[in-house]
């Protein structure tokens, strides 16, 4: 499913053949956020199912929507940022890591080693993200690289208990969701992919920081109470504790 707010229509709709293409069977939903009516009008004839919000929900409450609608019907969950900066092959490899069952859940990473960055993002928001990764290392109990790049994919079974516990509703339920998954136990894949920033994102480098920022500090207390509660422990006697598949030769900076 496509999370989408002020969305470049046609951006969109190329995006939407391109993962049509690639995936042998999709079901293609978008989560539309305070649209004009011609983007619905328009939109509804290029997609397999059209969820319309009058009000912006956010990145967070559009996928938890769009992952609950679909959860019942659908064993594999995924979601892709609505300006394609993840191609539909390398979404392809993100959702075949659950799909194939090497992971529960699998997380797009622009800064693993082996990816591809076609086009970079500015000096500032390199910056910030680079602070913010290294922040979120430091705090949290699930270790990556990339905790936001906009491409995750995750079975429907493990998404009925990881989705109990997320709440964010903005660009912070990706941060939520990789620390929660972590937190239960399940094991994370996290997947090099090719990567093109899109500068006329609706991402502010700014304010999107501060949400960030103060998200990470609520995550943190949340996914520690996870971590610490008896279930968590039941879960732990019966799995591997190996969260994250990091490349042996990287430390994740």
């Amino acid at each position: 499913m496509v999370p989408a707010y002020a969305p470049d229509v046609l951006t969109l709709e190329q995006y939407v053949g391109e993962i049509r293409a690639t995936f042998d069977s999709v079901t293609v939903r978008v989560e539309l956020d305070a649209p004009r009516q011609a983007h619905v009008d328009r939109l509804s004839e290029s997609v397999d199912e059209l969820n319309v919000s009058t009000t912006r929900r956010g990145k967070g409450g559009a996928i938890m929507d769009g992952f609950d609608a679909l959860a019942d019907t659908h064993d594999l969950l995924a979601f892709a940022d609505a300006d394609g900066s993840v191609p539909a092959a390398s979404l392809h490899d993100v959702v075949r890591q659950v799909a194939e069952g090497t992971a529960d859940v699998s997380i797009a990473s622009r800064r693993h080693p082996a990816s591809h960055i076609v086009d970079h993002q500015t000096v500032v928001r390199r910056f910030l993200g680079d602070a913010f990764a290294r922040a979120a290392r430091w705090m949290l109990p699930t270790q990556c690289r990339d905790y936001q790049c906009g491409a995750k994919a995750v079975s429907s079974a493990a998404w009925s208990a990881i989705g109990h516990h997320c709440y964010e509703p903005g660009f912070a339920w990706d941060l939520e969701f990789v620390s929660v998954a972590g937190s239960l136990g399940y094991e994370i894949a996290e997947v090099p992919v090719d990567w093109e920033d899109h500068p006329d994102s609706t991402v502010d480098p700014l304010t999107t920081s501060v949400e960030l920022a103060t998200a990470l500090v609520d995550v943190k207390r949340r996914t520690d109470a996870i971590a610490e509660s008896p279930r968590y422990h039941d879960v732990q006697a019966t799995t591997d504790s190996t969260l994250m598949k990091l490349g042996a030769d990287d430390d994740g900076d």
